[in-house]
């Protein structure tokens, strides 16, 4: 797959830079890059000499052919941030991109373990704790949330889904739990974060026991929020929603061991799905593997089970495939 060609490449390139300056790489890679690209590191035992000329020289060619294409990148990239996203929206994202540091202190939960962060939050505000989780990714956020109890969990939510936003003086208030939230709170507009589609990608992300009991406590709030947050979710049975050639794309993404797992526990419908878009001998591999693969953990075929979806709407962010949009767009 080229995704994980690329990732070695990277991981090749790494260990030939040498500790010290493969350290200041580092410092500009996100949470999730250093993760991914760390674990491909440590996967790497012994590799040849002709294999990191051939990183290096690929490198090489590509640096080379850089060029300097305007004369000012940073009023670049405001213009076109400007352009893209509208005032609003490029107004959050410029001082962080330009600054090339965090303006927001909510960075440094982005490296901690879920655990610790929920440790961190547990005797706050539900208010608060849904203002802080909406800024992270949505996996990160849903991990959070499995340390708290079912009454704090609930409460969450709840607020998360009827997040309009977040005005500035909502900031100052988010100061107080972390060293700072977002630099310039009273300059900063509105940030459109929360609301149904937020509290959906949490929810997708929490594993089906959770999931039941979020959905019935915001229900028996507010039966119509319920509905309309069940009908912006995505579930692994909602791939067969999928047409044949994004399940073909979403399978080149997918490795073989996680695919077993995960439809260990699927319906014979989606199962099939998968199968019927899979080379013959490809099929026939995997069929007998589910066979012969004795019984799993519910936890286990979840955790799958969710790497998948997290594949899927990846590929969906990135427009490589579409995702229907809930009740209406069901296949029939």
């Amino acid at each position: 797959m080229p995704q994980s060609d690329g990732l070695e490449d990277a991981a090749v390139l790494m260990m030939s830079l040498g500790e010290a300056e493969a350290s200041e790489v580092f410092k500009h890679l996100s949470p999730k890059e250093v993760q991914k690209l760390g674990e491909a590191i440590a996967k790497i035992k012994t590799i040849t000499r002709e294999r990191v000329n051939e990183v290096v020289d690929k490198f090489t060619g590509i640096a080379a052919a850089q060029s300097l294409l305007v004369s000012n990148s940073g009023d670049y990239v405001r213009s076109v941030l400007k352009l893209a996203l509208g005032d609003d929206k490029a107004a959050l994202l410029i001082d962080r991109i330009l600054q090339g540091g965090d303006v927001s202190g909510i960075e440094s939960l982005k490296w901690m373990e879920p655990s610790s962060v929920a440790e961190l939050l547990r005797n706050e505000h539900p208010q608060i704790v849904a203002a802080i989780l909406v800024h992270l990714d949505f996996d990160q956020a849903a991990d959070i949330l499995k340390f708290f109890n079912e009454r704090q969990r609930n409460e969450v939510m709840l607020r998360v889904a009827t997040m309009e936003g977040i005005q500035p003086s909502a900031l100052k208030d988010l100061n107080e739990v972390l060293f700072k939230v977002l630099a310039g709170g009273d300059k900063m507009r509105k940030s459109s974060l929360g609301g149904i589609k937020t509290a959906a990608e949490m929810i997708n992300l929490m594993g089906t026991a959770i999931e039941g009991t979020v959905i019935e406590s915001i229900r028996n709030h507010d039966p119509d929020l319920a509905q309309k947050i069940m009908d912006k979710m995505f579930v692994f049975d909602d791939v067969i929603k999928l047409d044949d050639k994004s399940i073909q794309t979403v399978l080149k993404e997918v490795s073989s061991d996680v695919l077993i797992v995960a439809l260990k526990g699927a319906n014979p419908d989606l199962k099939e799905k998968f199968l019927s878009n899979m080379s013959t001998r490809a099929a026939e591999s995997l069929r007998e593997d589910l066979e012969s693969r004795g019984p799993m953990r519910l936890s286990e075929v979840e955790a799958q089970q969710k790497e998948i979806l997290k594949t899927v709407r990846r590929l969906a962010d990135e427009g490589t495939i579409v995702i229907g949009g809930g009740a209406d767009d069901a296949m029939v």
